[in-house]
């Protein structure tokens, strides 16, 4: 009779062949947590996007090749309960299925991009995401703009050809920029808020009036003066027949 903990384990190996997951494999859990860039950067921060740090020589000790890819994942912050690690590359979400599933995956990367120290990671000094204006995103990876001001929050998950590999902690909450609204004040106003309003409508009436004359003055000196014509001069007129006086009694 064999003991119970054998019996127990050729079960489980039992079970691991029947829904065809090879034993031996799983999720590796990584001990980071993504955070915004320390840099000081202009836009680190706006309404559609935010800049991550890199994770350089965080993927290093992994035993992953180049061509596997790391990706970022990006969530509504209370979407990260529901999320889902995708077991085939088909089943990555694109930026279009954001507000349904409430993540996308995006920014894909390898392990030699995220080498501490090499030159590949010079050329890509920060992370941002939502930075991709031109491209579709109904497309995988696409890193597209984000909508509204979240919160958000991130973390890597390094994917195979068999399926997920590592996965790192999600980050904290971020939230986006909101644009300011000009709000009119309503309520009582002070006494100083009532001086300063009058002030300036006084200000603003007295260079209306002043711009008002320069117009007027400006349209007077352009219009032509009429000046009265010279009278002529009318010579005097008699007829022949009336100024001869030899014309006067003849037969």
């Amino acid at each position: 009779v064999r003991p119970r903990g054998v019996q127990s384990w050729w079960l489980v190996l039992l079970l691991l062949q029947l829904i065809g997951v090879p034993p031996g494999t799983g999720l590796e859990h990584i001990s980071y947590v993504p955070r915004l860039s320390s840099v000081t950067l202009a836009g680190k921060l706006t309404q559609s996007t935010f800049t991550l740090e890199q994770p350089l020589g965080l993927f290093d000790d992994l035993n992953i090749s180049n061509s596997d890819p790391i990706w970022l994942v990006v969530a509504h912050s209370n979407a990260i309960q529901n999320f889902t690690v995708p077991q085939k590359t088909k089943d990555i979400p694109a930026p279009a299925n954001f507000s349904q599933k409430g993540y996308y995956f995006t920014l894909r990367a390898n392990q030699k991009l995220y080498r501490r120290g090499g030159q590949a990671s010079k050329q890509l000094p920060v992370l941002r995401v939502g930075n991709d204006t031109h491209c579709s995103w109904t497309k995988v990876g696409c890193n597209h703009p984000l909508q509204g001001s979240g919160p958000y929050r991130v973390k890597f998950l390094v994917m195979s050809k068999e399926g997920p590999v590592a996965e790192t902690e999600w980050s904290k909450e971020t939230r986006l920029q909101q644009a300011q609204v000009l709000q009119a004040v309503t309520g009582p106003q002070s006494a100083g808020t009532v001086v300063i309003i009058a002030i300036l409508s006084v200000l603003l009436a007295i260079l209306l009036a002043a711009v008002l004359i320069m117009l007027t003055q400006a349209y007077c000196r352009n219009v032509p003066v009429s000046i009265p014509e010279e009278p002529l001069s009318m010579g005097r007129y008699s007829t022949h027949h009336m100024g001869d006086p030899s014309v006067v009694g003849g037969s």
